[in-house]
């Protein structure tokens, strides 16, 4: 497939979370979903060693059950203080975020939709072991994501499922005992590929030079 021609900056910093604009009735080639992985096994991975394992949901039946817990913990969220699209009386924030939990509900409503569920998992010979590697999946996924979005491919980075995560294991048949979920990601093709930046802080507000 052609990429999309992005440089790198425009890659970076255009890779959002996507919700509402994911094609949900069109299918993702399979070659597709091996040439990210491809390119999430280029990412850093602790002492060389690839712990990284991803586990692509096609089947609809187990993308619905998936789906159903994914709904049911996002309700608890939504009914948490954490929730975004609570009032704060900062009018220009609250449309932000407004948008944002508008955003997020719906993938809440239909995340089992998606035409292709992703979890990016990382394995061990224990459970405590495979949880201490989970620095190693993160920016896997995070390449992972970066390899759809130059496809036209959308993703949204999720890990509330882990609250259940041996529910899904059970679901999916992942062996919990040697194997850590991390991230659940839907992924299907965007309706238009112009995304933007987000709006984020200056970088001086955030840098502390030599020290803290």
């Amino acid at each position: 497939m052609t990429l999309l021609g992005l440089d790198a900056d425009q890659l970076l910093s255009t890779t959002r979370a996507v919700r509402k604009r994911l094609d949900l009735d069109r299918a993702v080639p399979d070659e597709l979903i091996r040439e990210c992985v491809a390119m999430a096994l280029q990412a850093p991975s602790g002492s060389n060693v690839v712990t990284m394992r991803f586990v692509v949901v096609r089947d609809e039946a187990r993308r619905q059950a998936v789906g159903q817990v994914y709904r049911e913990v996002y309700a608890g969220y939504k009914a948490s203080p954490y929730y975004p699209g609570r009032p704060t009386g900062d009018a220009e924030r609250d449309g932000v975020q407004a948008r944002v939990a508008d955003s997020a509900d719906f993938l809440g409503e239909h995340m089992g939709d998606a035409p292709v569920l992703v979890l990016g998992c990382t394995e061990g010979p224990n459970r405590a072991v495979a949880e201490a590697g989970l620095g190693n999946i993160l920016p896997g996924m995070w390449s992972f994501m970066l390899a759809a979005r130059a496809r036209g491919l959308g993703t949204a980075w999720t890990s509330m499922h882990r609250a259940r995560e041996q529910e899904v294991a059970d679901i999916l048949g992942i062996p919990y005992e040697t194997v850590a979920q991390a991230v659940l990601t839907p992924l299907a093709f965007t309706k238009g590929t112009d995304f933007k930046p987000a709006k984020r802080p200056e970088p001086e507000s955030v840098i502390h030079w030599d020290s803290w």
